[in-house]
């Protein structure tokens, strides 16, 4: 499961799709407040990016990109706040999320942490930068490429055939522009945390298996939620 979780399959269900657009289009505006325009918005390019990627509607991205910069005459305040604690089974998890409403967004984490535990867990995970992408070249080496560049790490990403890089979050920005040089077309880039001591999902049964999977699903569920960094790996 790496550094970042999502549940298997949602790209397939239409339902997931409009959930992914909807975290896309938070992201877009929260990153439209420094500027509209994606050649002049390194962050907002990105992002726009990754929704032209999985197809969101131009509509869609064109009125998020308006809301975010105030073009709209709308207020936008989304909210940035962390989660933590523990799947079933002691699997230690952080709960990013972007809320307008932290009244709603925090009993609503309560609620969907009853069935494991909400703990300070920030402790066993190290904060880092997260890139990912794809070959742009046949041929391209992700170690060779993750030296170069300056990356801490590496592992397969969430895209089939990509490659998460992992860096220092001071070197984020720095690893991302030197990516294309070695090869390599970044597809995106954040701010995330990985478990220094990740549970081995071998180390678990196919039920227990299953109980950590059904409550992260539970999480991801939530729209206030953008991302789950999970001490899981396979």
């Amino acid at each position: 499961m790496g550094a970042q979780w999502k549940s298997k399959g949602k790209a397939l269900v239409a339902d997931a799709k409009g959930k992914l657009f909807g975290k896309l289009a938070k992201e877009i505006m929260v990153a439209a407040r420094g500027g509209a325009d994606p050649a002049a918005n390194s962050k907002l390019r990105l992002v726009v990016e990754q929704a032209r990627k999985v197809s969101m509607p131009k509509d869609t991205l064109e009125r998020a990109i308006k809301k975010g910069a105030g073009l709209t005459g709308e207020t936008v305040n989304f909210e940035h706040v962390i989660y933590e604690g523990y799947a079933p089974h002691r699997v230690p998890v952080m709960v990013e999320c972007l809320t307008d409403n932290l009244n709603r967004t925090a009993p609503e984490m309560r609620v969907a942490f009853r069935k494991g535990q909400m703990s300070a867990v920030a402790w066993d995970f190290d904060h880092v930068g997260m890139i990912e992408a794809e070959p742009a070249e046949a041929g391209a080496d992700a170690e060779l490429a993750a030296i170069e560049a300056g990356a801490q790490d590496f592992e397969a990403g969430e895209a089939e055939g990509s490659t998460l890089f992992i860096t220092d979050p001071t070197d984020l920005d720095l690893v991302a522009k030197a990516l294309p040089a070695h090869g390599f077309t970044v597809l995106s880039v954040k701010l995330g945390y990985k478990a220094k001591n990740p549970i081995s999902a071998s180390s678990l049964s196919a039920e227990q298996l299953e109980e950590v999977q059904a409550f992260l699903a539970g999480i991801d569920d939530n729209d206030d939620v953008q991302n789950l960094f999970v001490g899981l790996v396979d």
